[in-house]
């Protein structure tokens, strides 16, 4: 019976202990419908939007999630990439952009290069891009794919091994197709360059 009564006694205080921390989480994370979200730098200029019909804010985490985003990167104050995704995540202080599911990105030019992935990861601050699974870069000239690639501020993208590409011709269909080591494509020039672990092998393909 003792202990019976030292039950009750610790029960209520558990549940009051417990309650207001439940309710402090509810506050903690808000809902957002039709967001637009500017992102700017230090010096004011725009450097990136994002658009989401859902997002979810965690104020604990500082964290957003965004559901069926579109993401618009400036570069003097223009669009240089548009890049869709089914959801994306924005962390650490708005440092860390990472994409998740159909990722797409598509470069603001008269080829319309186009890049494909399972994952979209960007460093804000080191101005570079890593893309994680099913990778697929597609333009007028080449189709590369892989499992991993780096693409940095001045449009070079790094194909890591095993790189699987095809070359186009003139009329839009597959030239060449073949198996590669690390690829190189650099979308200013429109060049294409392939180097092995041992750097005794290196060629370049300009179109």
């Amino acid at each position: 019976m003792n202990n019976l009564y030292k039950l009750i006694l610790i029960l209520p205080i558990f549940i009051i202990g417990c309650a207001p921390n439940i309710i402090e989480k509810k506050d903690l994370t808000k809902e957002i419908n039709n967001l637009d979200l500017n992102i700017f730098s230090e010096n004011g200029e725009k450097k990136y939007t994002i658009t989401s019909p859902y997002s979810i804010y965690d104020s604990f985490k500082n964290k957003f999630q965004f559901q069926k985003t579109t993401i618009n990167i400036f570069q003097e104050d223009k669009i240089k990439y548009i890049i869709n995704s089914d959801e994306s995540f924005l962390s650490r202080g708005n440092k860390i952009l990472e994409l998740k599911g159909n990722v797409k990105l598509k470069t603001i030019n008269q080829d319309g290069d186009f890049l494909f992935a399972d994952n979209f990861i960007w460093n804000i601050d080191e101005s570079n891009y890593l893309l994680l699974g099913n990778i697929r870069f597609e333009n007028k000239n080449v189709v590369l794919q892989s499992g991993k690639a780096k693409m940095a501020s001045d449009n070079i993208i790094e194909f890591f091994n095993p790189v699987e590409y095809i070359i186009k011709d003139d009329n839009n269909e597959k030239r060449y197709e073949t198996n590669s080591e690390n690829a190189y494509y650099d979308m200013n020039n429109e060049s294409l360059s392939f180097s092995s672990k041992s750097k005794r092998v290196s060629s370049k393909i300009y179109f």
